[in-house]
């Protein structure tokens, strides 16, 4: 799964989901991309879960780009534990995603394989995604 080699601190802020993505909201590698329609955090093991469903819908053909990385850390504090004494320990890795930044391309598959492979693909992640095709 991904995550990162190194960070400069181990614990960050929640933040917040606002506007649309202006930085990777163009397909710049594949013919065929899924975007984001909504706001919202894609962990690693999702990602890697539609990887998995868009390398096995295309029998390993074609090339396909992951457009997303997840760097922000997630922290939680143990079952049954007082309130205080600090912040949890990072438990695993998410990527923040906005309306419009595309996640996947992929390129040397029919639009029909793309489509069906995305679909898959689609079905692992939390938030609403649509098909964009190359003009």
């Amino acid at each position: 799964m991904l995550s990162p080699k190194r960070v400069k601190w181990r614990r960050q802020h929640r933040g917040r989901f606002k506007g649309f993505a202006t930085r990777g909201s163009e397909i710049s590698f594949g013919d065929f991309a899924i975007a984001a329609m909504e706001s919202g955090r894609i962990t690693s093991r999702q990602i890697e879960a539609s990887r998995i469903a868009i390398s096995r819908s295309v029998k390993r053909g074609g090339k396909m780009w992951i457009r997303i990385f997840p760097d922000r850390p997630i922290t939680k504090k143990p079952a049954e534990v007082r309130m205080g004494s600090g912040k949890g320990s990072p438990e695993f890795w998410v990527a923040l995603v906005q309306p419009g930044r595309i996640m996947f391309e992929i390129n040397g598959v029919t639009r029909e394989q793309a489509e069906e492979a995305f679909r898959l693909a689609a079905h692992k992640l939390p938030v609403k995604t649509r098909f964009l095709a190359r003009e």
